[in-house]
């Protein structure tokens, strides 16, 4: 778990604006709960919103590597006594005062990636959270943000019961994708696919990932590095004289499609009319992408 740790972001912690226009009252407005996965997932949605002359105002409850529980926990920590500092771990400020700034549109909430193939690991806590944001804010719309599952070369996968990991890549997207379908029948809330979207392209013929078996992963030479072509994980990268292997967090393109599916869901349009790619991402690659959120916003 170290290695998740320090690869995972810092929250986000201030409410960020992304608006364009002069007529604050028209934007959206998103909350998101969650850690660096729905950071991943959100990277370039301002950059979306932009290109159509959108208005986004996004508020942030972001914590690396926390789970339901831990973002419940802090929220009963504030609720039983306001001065407690274990209670406002948001730069200072507890979920009560981010989510009372102002009228929320939609909030989201996800589960930590370790977790979210451990359907018990949301209970209570996915409902307990659906509950406290309803009662700050009954009129938003709460939506589950599913995440993904790590990539195919990864060490070791989710958890999908208490001791007990998943097998491989395809065994951790299943069942993570039938425990958010779960939480969300429960909760009568829709999802943001993301997981379906990056297992759409894991599984695809075209644009697959598979790991290079030529490079010699136990005796690395500064700076190269394995064939990583069409990855959407971080994978591997050097730092500080050190071969780093990351095989969970959204590299660029991940966070490409995370951001189209995110768009889609919130702003009903289809992303297969959008121009924007960010300059790391392959034209061609990117043209997929676009296809592949269309597809999966489609058929959620």
């Amino acid at each position: 778990m170290k290695y998740l740790k320090k690869a995972l972001l810092l929250s986000l912690l201030l409410i960020s604006h992304v608006s364009f226009g002069q007529v604050a009252e028209k934007a959206l407005r998103l909350f998101i709960i969650g850690n660096s996965f729905s950071q991943n997932a959100t990277a370039y949605l301002p950059s979306l919103v932009k290109e159509n002359n959108q208005q986004l105002v996004v508020g942030r409850a972001e914590l690396g590597g926390h789970s339901l529980q831990q973002h419940w926990e802090y929220a009963e920590a504030a609720e039983a006594n306001p001065e407690d500092p274990k209670g406002k771990p948001y730069n200072g400020k507890s979920l009560r005062m981010l989510l009372s700034a102002g009228t929320w549109d939609v909030v989201t909430m996800q589960q930590f990636s370790y977790l979210s193939a451990d359907l018990e690991s949301y209970s209570p806590y996915a409902e307990k959270l659906y509950n406290y944001i309803k009662s700050l804010q009954p009129n938003a719309k709460i939506l589950l943000h599913q995440g993904w599952a790590y990539r195919s070369d990864a060490k070791k996968f989710g958890r999908v019961a208490p001791e007990q990991l998943a097998k491989n890549q395809e065994e951790m997207w299943q069942k993570s994708r039938a425990a958010y379908h779960a939480v969300a029948k429960q909760l009568k809330v829709g999802l943001i696919p993301v997981g379906d979207a990056f297992n759409a392209v894991a599984t695809g013929t075209e644009y697959r990932f598979t790991k290079d078996m030529n490079f010699d992963y136990d005796h690395p030479v500064s700076p190269n590095l394995p064939i990583q072509t069409n990855s959407l994980n971080m994978g591997y990268y050097w730092k500080d004289n050190a071969l780093v292997f990351d095989p969970n967090h959204a590299n660029e393109a991940g966070r490409y499609l995370g951001s189209l599916i995110w768009y889609a869901l919130l702003f009903k349009e289809s992303p297969e009319k959008l121009q924007y790619v960010p300059k790391e991402v392959p034209a061609g690659f990117a043209a997929y992408l676009r296809s592949v959120a269309a597809k999966t916003v489609k058929d959620l």
